[in-house]
């Protein structure tokens, strides 16, 4: 979006290279939390014209790829992380209309996706066919697509649009996008985070995974898409946090003239496990550790009851 002569905003979001990149200087003071619904993507959108906007209310926004559906999940509280480029111009208030062409747009998708996947098997392409989208304004076909090595598919275009008569994108994602875009439930029981909490995908280390003593077994701590669970991201800083409060494993703290090794540090209990000679244990709470001006930890005496 960009400013006129007149001074007025101008949505700009059908050029090519300008795809729903609003020209924001600033974060505007009203900003907005929304779902795009077809393609799962989650965005912090704006309307310059003061409009009011509710929870829970669709609108259709400039994307990335171009005006698509979105849901409002709700206001942004807390602006800190959010840069005024990545901010969405809402561009209205979806109509019956809009809701109604969205739907018959899925229908449409399915057999969009049944089309282009026999054509990928026919010409014999190394790649997997995610997802078919139909953009709401104007005549357009996203296919969503993952494979290992780079794809030559200028042919399978050409089938595409002599199919459909209108134009033809397909986007190389990658597994993790493929999971976002799909959705499912994770080992917890719950939606995919990718999916059900944000399309940020953040890099996951398996330090992550150490810090929050998992098991190291890959099949443990990685989800259906392969790569390491988006949760360890998503906890780590919490762990690094609480781990700051208390000792290490291994660390040895001595108690009433005994000497005893952390053997394990319950972050979620917020107590610690103790182990000294002749087989003595201990468990601490956390509230008892203190730091000692040389960086030691010691243990204060358990308080008497009144």
């Amino acid at each position: 979006m960009s400013k006129d002569k007149n001074g007025q905003y101008r949505d700009l979001s059908h050029r090519d290279g300008n795809v729903g990149m609003p020209d924001f200087n600033d974060v505007p003071e009203q900003l907005w939390r929304a779902r795009i619904i077809p393609t799962n993507d989650f965005e912090y959108c704006a309307s310059v014209d003061g409009s009011e906007i509710e929870r829970g209310e669709f609108v259709v926004i400039s994307t990335r790829y171009g005006r698509d559906l979105a849901r409002i999940l709700g206001p942004v509280t807390d602006k800190a992380g959010v840069d005024a480029e990545n901010v969405r111009l809402i561009v209205r208030k979806a109509s019956d209309e809009d809701i109604v062409r969205r739907g018959n747009y899925e229908q449409k998708e399915e057999e969009a996706y049944s089309v282009c996947r026999g054509k990928i098997s026919r010409l014999k392409l190394a790649m997997k066919l995610v997802s078919a989208h139909y953009m709401l304004d104007e005549q357009k076909v996203m296919f969503f697509f993952t494979a290992e090595n780079r794809i030559d598919f200028r042919e399978l275009v050409k089938e595409l649009v002599a199919h459909f008569k209108m134009r033809i994108e397909l986007r190389q994602i990658g597994v993790r996008d493929e999971s976002r875009v799909v959705g499912g439930v994770a080992v917890c029981g719950r939606q995919f985070c990718c999916h059900s909490l944000t399309d940020r995908l953040k890099p996951v280390s398996i330090k992550m995974a150490k810090e929050q003593n998992l098991s190291l077994n890959s099949l443990k701590i990685s989800g259906p898409c392969g790569r390491l669970l988006c949760c360890l991201a998503f906890e780590h800083e919490h762990y690094s946090a609480e781990r700051k409060l208390m000792p290490h494993e291994g660390v040895r703290i001595s108690f009433e003239g005994v000497n005893y090794k952390v053997t394990e540090v319950n972050i979620f209990a917020r107590k610690i496990h103790l182990f000294g000679p002749e087989g003595r244990r201990m468990e601490v709470p956390v509230s008892r550790l203190s730091r000692k001006n040389g960086g030691g930890w010691v243990i204060q005496p358990e308080e008497e009851e009144a």
